[in-house]
């Protein structure tokens, strides 16, 4: 190496422990869980399949890794999502778009998972049902705040019905790609919003929704003046 040619920096190991989890999750959405092989994922990274192996321990390990990073970006998304909502059903439409478009971002690995369970390992349902019991906790939270006179039963319910709701819808999305996410997002706002509405007490107009209010911020959001799609 002479004078002239520039050094490669050297990844830190967090830095090295991203760019593993972004190979993997498109090797595990274009190849399918079983047919993924660390060989591949590792001359993606260029790196040595030891390597992998030091950092996860194993294929199943190496998925499960990749769960739990989209399981805390989802969290992070959707809290920011909802800063600033100034009623329930912004609250809901906000939401909404930042799940849909999450989900977008990763549609392929997304479907591999949710679609197509029984190719993964058993440990990774139990890996996404942790998901969805994140987001339930963030939903319920947000729901037993504005409908503070709704049964226990009711939140319990809504929140199950918002998650099974998202989720399908967002498959069904990653079919239908030409949907915008705000019409996606509007299609489920109205649907839970004509059930919801009964049990809400919205704040008045411009009345920002505190952290308090939404434990954390919820996974689902609607604007209540948003136009309707075309």
């Amino acid at each position: 190496m002479n004078a002239a040619t520039p050094r490669r920096r050297r990844m830190s190991r967090p830095e090295r422990e991203r760019q593993m989890l972004e190979v993997a999750e498109a090797v595990f959405a274009e190849r399918g869980f079983r047919a993924a092989s660390m060989d591949e994922i590792a001359e993606r990274c260029g790196v040595s399949k030891p390597m992998l192996y030091e950092y996860f321990g194993s294929k199943d390990g190496l998925l499960l890794a990749c769960v739990a990073r989209s399981q805390a970006e989802l969290h992070e998304v959707t809290q920011k999502a909802i800063a600033g909502a100034t009623t329930p059903r912004d609250i809901l439409w906000r939401g909404m778009v930042a799940y849909l478009s999450f989900v977008d971002s990763h549609s392929r690995s997304f479907t591999m998972l949710v679609d197509e369970p029984l190719s993964s390992p058993p440990e990774t349902a139990a890996a996404i049902e942790d998901i969805r019991r994140q987001q339930s906790g963030l939903i319920s939270g947000v729901l037993a705040t504005f409908a503070a006179d709704a049964p226990p039963a009711v939140v319990e319910a809504y929140t199950e019905i918002i998650i099974g709701a998202a989720e399908r819808l967002s498959l069904w999305r990653t079919r239908r790609p030409e949907v915008p996410v705000e019409e996606a997002a509007r299609y489920i706002t109205d649907f839970c919003w004509t059930g919801l509405r009964p049990y809400l007490d919205e704040p008045v107009t411009g009345e920002a929704v505190t952290d308090e209010a939404v434990t954390g911020g919820p996974v689902t959001g609607g604007g209540e003046d948003r136009p309707a799609p075309r």
